[in-house]
């Protein structure tokens, strides 16, 4: 039997017709609860939802890629700098470009998934990275390992631009927030899993070893291409290509209501249609980006900035040479330095889960602030802990100065993943004005991954002339420059509509200490 809602009373009495309401089960006359449970568990719907998912899992897979990549070479680069016997300034250069190269992998992804489909994107994603990772498990030599390098970053550029594009198209708007999520999820789920390559493959010579730990990474990209073959094609991208018969089929797969369907197809060929006109005004769009108004200044201002922030406190540096980190912390032995990273794997794929349960319910700000203060406390006792091993002073043990920069380097991931690190691509998202979304958020996209690249391709060098306690004691001053600019800058955005945020911008004027506040939105309705 099913239950139906009664219209919603406006403020004059009337009833409002245009907002659409969805039927809710009820347990039948004398249906026991498990039954109840058993049949909702077995409904249409479950199983359409069921299906969503693993359509975000598989698509998702793309991102392991890149946080393997991150994790494994963390501690590859430790033997293949003894193998290919490389220089330290080639050592940043091979770690480093990663990041710089991977951007132009996104930029190139929009263009391609337009041409051929969000699917067969992630196909060529999963290609280009294989030859890749093939190519640096076999190299002889330096450049034939950054030629490799060079293309598995590629391949992941593209991969990590399609995931969160492919799930947000094929996802229902009640779901779309945490599915979404899936791609943050998996890219920690690698990084993780590159650490535990690293221990398991240690113990083999230094010339088989980190070609072993490359190699590894190429199996996440043949799932993908078992993948292609369960997954479908993008809705809306079958709707750009006049194919409505493919596009319905998608549809009827996640949506069990045939009006549902009907409708959201209807929505479907309505924005597929304005995306020409779109096109055409792009000229004037990024003109209206480089000449801001005051609002529009104030969102570049938080969407940029946060986004360099997020790198520029030295997160990449942390994670990729992390057991440089800890060697001169005072762990010699090459499997202990794994050992010890891997902690900081399990402590960050942990508490990115605990951001997106408390994203939604504690509000973006409060999290920001116990973010960049709890990384700005962390950085500044790692370096501590550095600098009292370094110079001896005989102050605390050795065991203990190892332990206390472990558990700083495990703070400052903790704090990172459940703030700074997955909210700065909210922020994004939900700032700019829809005309503008994509290229403003491109943009700062672009300050990340080169801020990134250039935190990489720099520490060892900046380590080598003012030691790695002194670079983390930078790190640490940055990131209490990241507290001021979260209190002055960064608006909360939670529970509010895209529109409020925008009057949020736009009610705000240089020097002016005027507060808008705005009741949070509750939707009862799709």
């Amino acid at each position: 039997m099913m239950g139906v809602s009664s219209p919603r009373a406006i403020g004059n009495g009337k009833v409002d017709s245009k907002v659409k309401y969805h039927s809710v089960d009820v347990a039948e006359e004398g249906e026991d609860d498990e039954a109840f449970a058993g049949r909702r568990r077995n409904s249409p719907e479950s199983h359409g939802k069921t299906y969503v998912r693993t359509c975000a899992f598989f698509a998702s897979l793309n991102s392991v890629l890149l946080g393997y990549d991150v994790g494994v070479m963390s501690g590859a680069i430790l033997f293949i700098q003894k193998d290919l016997h490389i220089t330290e300034v080639e050592e940043e250069v091979l770690v480093g470009c990663l990041s710089i190269i991977s951007l132009l992998g996104s930029l190139a992804g929009g263009r391609t998934s337009d041409a051929v489909g969000r699917k067969w994107t992630m196909a060529l994603a999963a290609i280009i990275f294989q030859i890749g990772a093939a190519i640096m498990a076999l190299a002889p030599s330096f450049p034939v390992l950054m030629m490799g390098r060079l293309l598995a970053g590629v391949g992941i550029g593209f991969g990590v631009m399609i995931a969160p594009v492919y799930i947000a198209e094929i996802s229902p708007a009640a779901a779309r927030g945490s599915l979404t999520s899936f791609p943050e999820i998996f890219i920690n789920l690698g990084i993780l899993l590159g650490y535990i390559s690293n221990y398991a493959f240690s113990g083999f010579s230094e010339h088989v070893n980190w070609r072993i730990m490359l190699g590894v990474g190429i199996l996440p990209s043949v799932f993908i291409g078992f993948a292609l073959f369960v997954i479908p094609e993008s809705p809306r991208w079958l709707m750009m290509q006049k194919r409505a018969e493919e596009a319905r089929s998608v549809l009827s797969k996640i949506i069990e209501d045939e009006g549902e369907v009907e409708r959201r197809l209807a929505e479907i060929e309505k924005a597929a249609g304005a995306a020409t006109a779109i096109k055409w005004e792009e000229k004037a769009v990024w003109k209206e980006l480089l000449s801001p108004s005051p609002s529009l200044r104030r969102m570049l201002t938080v969407g940029c900035g946060i986004q360099c922030f997020q790198q520029i406190t030295g997160i990449d540096a942390t994670v990729y040479y992390s057991p440089t980190i800890f060697r001169d912390a005072g762990i010699k032995s090459d499997s202990e330095l794994l050992a010890a990273t891997i902690a900081v794997g399990v402590t960050k794929t942990c508490f990115i889960l605990v951001a997106i349960f408390l994203i939604d319910r504690v509000g973006r700000k409060p999290l920001l602030y116990a973010s960049t203060m709890g990384m700005t406390l962390c950085l500044f006792l790692l370096g501590v802990a550095l600098s009292l091993n370094h110079h001896g002073t005989g102050l605390i043990s050795p065991a203990a100065g190892i332990g206390l920069a472990i558990v700083a380097v495990c703070g400052n991931v903790a704090f990172f993943s459940v703030g700074i690190g997955p909210i700065c691509w909210v922020l994004s998202t939900e700032i700019f004005p829809l005309r503008l979304r994509a290229q403003a958020s491109a943009l700062g996209a672009v300050g990340n991954r080169v801020s990134s690249g250039l935190v990489a391709m720099s520490f060892l060098s900046v380590s080598r002339a003012i030691t790695v306690a002194g670079t983390f004691f930078i790190f640490s001053a940055i990131s209490a420059l990241s507290v001021a600019f979260v209190y002055y800058c960064v608006p909360e955005t939670k529970g509010k509509s895209l529109e409020q945020i925008e009057e949020l911008f736009q009610a705000s004027r240089e020097g002016q200490k005027e507060e808008v506040e705005l009741q949070d939105e509750h939707l009862l309705q799709e």
